[in-house]
């Protein structure tokens, strides 16, 4: 229940920075109705994005407990006061939204509501969304309404606000996605190229054993033995890269216990040896412990396919208030100077993508014949 209105620009200025506060799509509208009903001080608020279809693709309430919202049934339709705010972009302030016209009635559990203020959240010339008040707590004026000129104005400025935090967590979350697309495809790729050969070799494997089995019994058993081996790779190599699609396990296990797992199970699948030490580390912010555990991965995915090394050695340190992994490895290296088409080849272009994207810094060290260091530096939090 809101806690009575705050006044003035101490209140503008504490919504706005509530809003900023998230990324999620979700999370954001949430904010931006609490806010709008606590600022306003009415008894009902509700925000909603509208789909293609003439209904509502997201629909938040505040004021409404979540009982009697499963009680009101399904998400009204873009029809009566809410289309008009929705295809006119206009502001609607009612002294009883009962009485209007345009008013098509609302489900039984629906809360009764008179007074009414509600007007679009704009993109530019987009309309993304649409904000409405009801019922604000103070004496109603007789036959007037309880929403002001001012009460207008200050949701306006907050509707501004509104659409910028909204379509910045949009961007948040479609930038998401695209990672996570992107990280799909790379693990895909490493799929075909790794384990799809090795069932490929499998397959040949086990059609010669098959043919030896009566003509040479002794090489069949030698051969039947390396099915079973290359069967080992391969499924070492889909829990390799099951445990890459899993990053939650950061938000259980923390950065050093899944970097630890990861390499464990890569130094079990693969013929180099790999090694992990770590000192001094404490919890990073999320999105720093996300691009130090991708550029890892990826680090480690370079040195493994493409080095030859027959030792691997990962790292993780405390610097200053923040952290450094080190992946070294003692591979067939490459030419600095031929960075950029190295670059693309070995994903270093994304890996300081990665760095920079979280205020960190990435360094590359190597020279033919005599390995490769990758170095990741985060400032913390």
């Amino acid at each position: 229940m809101s806690q009575g209105p705050r006044t003035g620009l101490a209140a503008v200025s504490a919504a706005l920075l509530a809003m900023s506060r998230h990324l999620e799509v979700r999370d954001v509208l949430k904010t931006i109705v609490a806010s709008a009903r606590e600022l306003l001080d009415a008894e009902y608020a509700a925000l909603g994005v509208p789909d293609d279809h003439g209904g509502f693709a997201q629909f938040v309430v505040d004021g409404v407990s979540e009982e009697q919202w499963k009680a009101i049934g399904p998400l009204p339709r873009q029809h009566g006061i809410l289309a008009a705010m929705l295809h006119d972009a206009k502001t609607e302030r009612l002294a009883d939204v009962r009485k209007d016209p345009r008013f098509e009635g609302w489900p039984s559990a629906h809360p009764d509501m008179s007074d009414f203020l509600g007007l679009p959240i704009k993109d530019g010339e987009e309309t993304i969304g649409a904000l409405f008040l009801a019922n604000k707590n103070c004496p109603k004026p007789q036959g007037g309404c309880g929403f002001t000129q001012d009460d207008e104005e200050l949701l306006g400025i907050l509707a501004q606000h509104a659409a910028i935090a909204l379509t910045n967590a949009r961007l948040y979350e479609r930038s998401r996605e695209l990672t996570i697309a992107e990280e799909r495809s790379r693990i895909a790729h490493e799929l075909h190229d790794a384990v799809s050969q090795k069932l490929f070799s499998l397959r040949l494997t086990a059609q010669a054993a098959a043919t030896l089995m009566d003509r040479d019994p002794e090489r069949a058993k030698g051969e039947l033995g390396h099915v079973a081996e290359l069967a080992a790779e391969a499924a070492d190599e889909l829990r390799a890269a099951v445990v890459e699609l899993r990053p939650a396990a950061l938000d259980e296990d923390g950065l050093v216990a899944t970097l630890r797992t990861q390499i464990q199970v890569l130094d079990r699948a693969h013929a180099a040896h790999l090694t992990f030490t770590t000192s001094g580390i404490k919890a990073l912010p999320a999105a720093q412990e996300e691009a130090m555990l991708r550029v890892a991965q990826e680090a480690l995915h370079n040195a493994l396919r493409h080095s030859g090394a027959e030792k691997i050695r990962v790292s993780l340190d405390k610097r200053g208030q923040g952290a450094v992994l080190r992946v070294t490895d003692d591979g067939a290296g490459f030419d600095p100077k031929a960075i950029r088409s190295a670059g693309r080849h070995l994903g270093l272009v994304s890996m300081r993508d990665r760095s920079s994207g979280v205020g960190g810094r990435l360094t590359v060290e190597s020279e033919p014949g005599k390995g490769t260091t990758i170095e990741m530096e985060v400032p913390g939090g």
